[in-house]
């Protein structure tokens, strides 16, 4: 009896027993369905090539032999098509570790593909704030450097995409200012291509802005309506007359891009989603994001959450494309003795970089990237955003914001938004980082 986690070692076992056939063949995808039950599809030219059909029929019946029960009889095991790229066309893929020409397929349930990595956007910089665990801080932060950047001039534009779990736009907004709509409705509505006319109902202007402005589009609008009704059709694709299907990731890209030709903004702040679903793959790898922020607390669960999305990542040959995107924030760093809190985290940090997305470098003076345990400008080097009593259990942060001076934005987030700045080489918001990530 084999379980799923062992499906591709055995079939990487089989496939390296066969390695002559295999590499006779243009291609191979190996197809693991809704079920978890593999096939393999190979090139129409070899349907009619009876030597070689029976060759693969023999490496199908010994694979499914060692799989099984995640395998189909040989006579229904095996599908041709025309092209790799037909053979994998709707799910998601990456080529098989060892093997040039060998792709894995999954077919998933959601249309979630944290192996699809969209290029930088090159227009307004795009931060998403992620956080494998909820109950973090994440959106507070966000909150808070809308409102410092705001202050220093910019037009920020601001995102709730926590769809499942709402609330950051109470955050930067009062009850009387909430737009009528939010991205829940225009997803739900694009979908009978009515989606235009509710667009400029579903932004609000936040009346904490000084010099610049902050526009929020939140998840829901003033009303949610029927919200859980909606939410369960918002990631629906969107299905044109001529049968064309837009996953509701690209239908989310979409939206923001027409957010941003109307809104014109210096910088877009997203709040994603917490864990690994298909919401928060859309923000993370979907939404051509030039920094994604990956809050942190220094627990079990949290590096073990961190290492499954690397490890895909990993696996999925596509580590390269979103490494350098990627940027540790240590969330709700305690009040009694931060720095050892703040060097544990960092460690904790650094082995896994190390291990999963850091180039094995041969030598000091080899060239990749990578990088040592205390170089601050490190992904692993945590950006600090201090626990503090007047932002925790807010009633409402809203309330919070309007009383807050500079200090107090300071004192808990400076660092993160002194980081940021810099990232975007707009200058010191905060010009005292905090060294070596202490207080």
């Amino acid at each position: 009896m084999t379980v799923f986690d062992r499906i591709l070692p055995i079939a990487s076992e089989v496939l390296r027993e066969h390695r002559a056939i295999v590499s006779q063949l243009e291609w191979l995808v190996i197809n693991r369905d809704l079920n978890a039950r593999v096939r393999i599809i190979l090139p129409e030219s070899v349907e009619p090539d009876v030597e070689r059909r029976k060759q693969c029929e023999a490496i199908y019946e010994v694979l499914a032999a060692r799989i099984a029960p995640h395998a189909y009889p040989v006579q229904t095991g095996i599908l041709y098509e025309a092209t790799r790229d037909e053979a994998c066309a709707g799910g998601t893929s990456y080529p098989l570790d060892d093997f040039d020409k060998v792709w894995l397929v999954d077919r998933l349930a959601t249309e979630g593909n944290w192996a699809n990595i969209a290029p930088e956007t090159d227009g307004a910089p795009r931060i998403v704030f992620f956080s494998i665990k909820g109950g973090v801080g994440r959106s507070t932060a966000l909150a808070a450097c809308a409102w410092k950047l705001a202050q220093l001039g910019k037009r920020v534009l601001v995102l709730d995409l926590d769809l499942e779990s709402p609330g950051l736009s109470s955050s930067l907004l009062p009850t009387d200012r909430q737009p009528m709509y939010g991205i829940t409705d225009w997803l739900v509505e694009d979908l009978v291509d009515n989606g235009e006319p509710i667009l400029d109902g579903m932004i609000a202007t936040s009346e904490l802005a000084r010099d610049g402005q902050i526009y929020v589009v939140p998840a829901h609008g003033s009303d949610a309506g029927e919200y859980i009704a909606k939410l369960g059709r918002v990631w629906m694709p969107k299905v044109g007359d001529d049968g064309t299907r837009e996953p509701w990731s690209a239908r989310s890209h979409r939206l923001l891009r027409t957010l941003e030709a109307r809104i014109k903004p210096d910088i877009v702040l997203i709040d994603s989603r917490a864990g690994i679903d298909e919401v928060a793959s859309s923000c993370v790898t979907d939404l051509g994001a030039n920094l994604i922020l990956l809050f942190a607390l220094d627990g079990s669960q949290t590096w073990s959450g961190y290492r499954i999305l690397f490890n895909h990542w990993q696996r999925a040959r596509v580590a390269e494309d979103i490494r350098e995107r990627l940027q540790m924030v240590a969330a709700l760093v305690p009040e009694l003795d931060p720095s050892a809190y703040l060097k544990d985290l960092r460690e904790r940090a650094y082995d896994l970089f190390l291990e999963k997305l850091y180039d094995e470098l041969a030598s000091p003076d080899a060239e990749g990237w990578s990088f040592d345990l205390a170089n601050e400008l490190a992904p692993h080097q945590p950006w600090a955003v201090r626990w503090h009593r007047g932002f925790a259990a807010l009633h409402t942060l809203h309330g919070r914001l309007e009383q807050i001076d500079d200090d107090e934005i300071r004192h808990v987030f400076g660092d993160l938004i002194g980081r940021i700045l810099r990232y975007l080489g707009w200058g010191d918001g905060y010009p005292k980082v905090i060294d070596g990530g202490a207080f």
